[in-house]
């Protein structure tokens, strides 16, 4: 069908024709993948569409009338108060009423989407109606998915782009979902997935620019390091792993997307190495294990999950160095926090500091479990070299050199075993987006204790270190994998008033 102009009295103040892919009609649907396959197809359609006229206006010159596609959206109404089994933690609404949520890219989100619409159809015996929404799509992230089309910069054209096109609006891509301030959209239905379509765009184009591999190659069990060292001993257990057909894995990609498939491959040089090096050991199932290098800082660890997390994981951990408080601790003993003591601050606004971050039981099993295995320690003597307690997170790397007074008496009387500046953000951002978190450090320093991380001591540990805690943190990751959703994204995680989807 031919694009028409149209009216949008909502977006335009003048009133003023636009011009618009051709109008689609709202479907219901009882079968989930027949329902994302709509969605996939209005979804193109509309990308196709913004592309094509951006490519024509950049070649032509600023056209008569304005340009404007919109996100497709799920939409579904419970009439009923039926209670559905408690056990579950998502797939299904608390409450009567009409739920509804933008989609962008489900072609990346196909076996989510087909997953979560498929529980709610199951749970509450409703169908789901597709069509498309009223949220325009930014002509950014519609043209993101044709690598040889960029968009220019403002001013590098004769005419402004926001005055054809709309642009990613900030004011309305935020967390208001996922931090539990927002309880409707705008049109009176309530929320029915924890992100909007804008926000994932928004992250899913900070994931690119941030670790130079393609969202498409995450996988859903993701671990957190800081050290390069961990990165080499991750390529080495990765070309194990592949040369291994029984542990299910089928690719290694690393950054500007370059792959092997073979433990004997070389990897394509990736150029200029970006701010998070990704890597992603993969399965078909999406069941794999991703590894990013966040660098040091809290600011850094808020940045990866808070975009990671559109891609909803069902486990992320930080594995990690740390400072270790207990005179009793040897370096290279493990420390596994059952408890966060909040000193980082980058989350101050989004989840206060009230806010308890509770340890998981089923992901502290897992890495208890994977210790116990690698170690080939067990009961007792495993306390010979892990400990379980509180782990400080702290915004200040040089907080040794500050009075001691006052923060070596509140780390003693929170009971920390444990000092770093990534792991309670993790954690807590992993609570505050429903993401199941845990943090397994191990002690490189003892700067209470006059043991500083100097050179030839950082040297000596690291060779003999990282390859153990790096497996152990892959080891728990394959417990996790094997557990069912409904266990490991437990009802823990889940507030009063939750979004369906999970």
């Amino acid at each position: 069908m031919p694009d028409q102009f149209r009216k949008d009295d909502k977006m335009n103040d003048d009133k003023t024709l636009i011009l618009t892919p051709a109008a689609k009609e709202t479907r219901s649907f009882t079968d989930a993948a027949a329902a994302v396959a709509r969605l996939n197809q209005l979804y193109a359609e509309a990308t196709e569409f913004l592309t094509r006229h951006f490519s024509e206006t950049v070649i032509k010159g600023k056209p008569q009338t304005r340009i404007r596609a919109f996100y497709p959206e799920i939409r579904l109404t419970v009439t009923s108060f039926a209670k559905t089994d408690s056990r579950l933690s998502f797939g299904h609404v608390s409450r009567p009423g009409t739920y509804a949520t933008t989609v962008t890219r489900p072609d990346l989100f196909r076996n989510y989407l087909t997953q979560q619409i498929g529980l709610l159809m199951e749970n509450h015996g409703v169908s789901v109606q597709i069509g498309v929404s009223d949220t325009p799509i930014p002509v950014h992230f519609a043209v993101a998915g044709s690598p040889d089309m960029l968009v220019p910069q403002e001013g590098s054209l004769d005419f402004s782009l926001r005055d054809v096109f709309d642009v990613p609006d900030l004011a309305t891509t935020n967390d208001d979902i996922v931090n539990g301030t927002r309880t409707h959209n705008p049109d009176g239905s309530r929320p029915l997935a924890p992100f909007t379509a804008q926000r994932v765009d928004y992250s899913l184009a900070r994931l690119s620019h941030y670790t130079a591999t393609d969202p498409s190659h995450f996988q859903n069990y993701v671990l957190f390091t800081n050290y390069q060292f961990y990165v080499d001993e991750f390529e080495a257990i990765a070309r194990a792993a592949l040369g291994d057909p029984t542990l299910g894995y089928t690719e290694f990609v690393t950054g500007g997307n370059a792959s092997i498939t073979r433990p004997d491959q070389e990897i394509a040089a990736s150029g200029k190495s970006p701010q998070m090096p990704t890597y992603h050991l993969k399965r078909a199932d999406g069941d794999g294990i991703t590894l990013v290098n966040i660098g040091i800082g809290p600011s850094n660890a808020k940045t990866a999950t808070d975009h990671i997390a559109v891609l909803r994981p069902h486990a992320w951990l930080m594995l990690g160095h740390c400072a270790g408080l207990r005179n009793s601790q040897s370096l290279g003993d493990f420390c596994l926090a059952h408890a966060y003591l909040r000193e980082d601050h980058v989350l101050d606004d989004d989840l206060p500091i009230w806010v308890p971050i509770p340890a998981l039981a089923e992901i502290q099993i897992a890495l208890q479990q994977a210790v116990a295995e690698i170690t080939q320690l067990q009961g007792y003597d495993l306390k010979a070299i892990m400990r379980t307690g509180t782990v400080a997170t702290i915004d200040n790397r040089n907080w040794e050199l500050r009075d001691q007074s006052g923060p070596v008496r509140r780390l003693s009387q929170s009971r920390a075993i444990a000092l770093d500046m990534e792991s309670a953000t993790i954690a807590a951002n992993g609570f505050r987006f429903r993401v199941p978190y845990g943090t397994l450090l191990c002690v490189s320093d003892k700067p209470l204790h006059g043991e500083l991380k100097l050179p030839g001591m950082a040297t000596q540990f690291y060779k003999t270190q990282v390859s153990r805690h790096l497996q152990i943190g892959v080891r728990a990751m394959e417990h996790l994998r094997v557990m069912p959703l409904g266990e490991i994204h437990s009802r823990k995680l889940r507030s009063f008033e939750e979004t369906a989807f999970l």
